[in-house]
């Protein structure tokens, strides 16, 4: 390693960190070694699943995965370390163990957040998010689960439209019934997006063991409601197969592209 780059990215949620990261990490040269961690997610790592998915060549880490980042770092050419709103900033020096590093804050054009001015190396303006105080964050990891896709969209919209409390950010990662995996993103405040399919072949064998899970942030969020209303969303093991039978044949036939 000539020179190794490391960038600690900071910023309220939904500003945009991951976008940023991905268009970085789009730029860089195919021969460097790239690693990323986002500390403080425990089992639900959508944004590193997310990154995952669109770099398999870049080594994600994060919770569990402190000693595996620690060996891979002295051979990295690119260091990304994604913080999260939750996670204070002064904590990035015990990560890095006081390596040098360059430190960006992404915040909504608007916002004055005196300890990111003081922070970070430079300011960028990300996605014009609410800002509004944090008190909950709800993660539950759904891996092995099939969801029901028409009763994802009801849940969805239920969640970004108050049902459950006050929602600021909400994403997931999900299996739905025809075998595909699908992202789920909402920022209080910004427009609307549809589900977006993320690049993996449609799971059509039983359950499926790669990572589901949903995340939300906001406040005086209704968590039993929550729970209950998500179980209701899985499917059974007999509609599971049921429907992946339907795939598999309607796919043989070639009715799906």
């Amino acid at each position: 390693m000539n020179k190794q780059i490391i960038t600690a990215i900071a910023g309220c949620s939904g500003v945009g960190k991951t976008t940023y990261i991905c268009e970085e990490i789009r730029n860089i040269k195919s021969k460097e070694k790239v690693i990323y961690f986002s500390p403080g997610t425990g089992n639900v790592t959508i944004d590193q699943h997310r990154i995952k998915v669109e770099f398999p060549e870049i080594n994600v880490f994060g919770d569990g995965d402190e000693l595996n980042f620690f060996h891979q770092l002295p051979e990295a050419d690119r260091l990304y370390l994604e913080l999260g709103s939750y996670l204070e900033l002064k904590s990035v020096s015990s990560i890095l163990d006081n390596l040098k590093y360059r430190a960006i804050a992404i915040i909504a054009p608007g916002d004055k957040n005196h300890e990111y001015d003081i922070w970070a190396d430079e300011i960028i303006y990300g996605t014009p998010a609410e800002h509004k105080t944090i008190e909950n964050i709800w993660r539950v990891c759904t891996t092995g689960q099939v969801i029901d896709e028409t009763s994802l969209e009801e849940f969805w919209y239920e969640i970004t439209h108050g049902a459950y409390g006050e929602v600021t950010r909400a994403k997931g990662i999900f299996d739905v019934n025809d075998g595909r995996s699908i992202y789920c993103d909402f920022v209080a405040g910004t427009p609307q997006i549809d589900f977006l399919e993320l690049n993996l072949p449609r799971y059509l064998e039983g359950r499926p063991d790669r990572f589901n899970g949903l995340e939300l942030s906001g406040k005086n969020l209704d968590e039993s409601a929550l729970k209950t209303t998500l179980s209701d969303c899985c499917l059974s093991e007999a509609m599971i197969l049921q429907y992946q039978q339907q795939v598999k044949q309607i796919l043989s036939e070639g009715q799906i592209v």
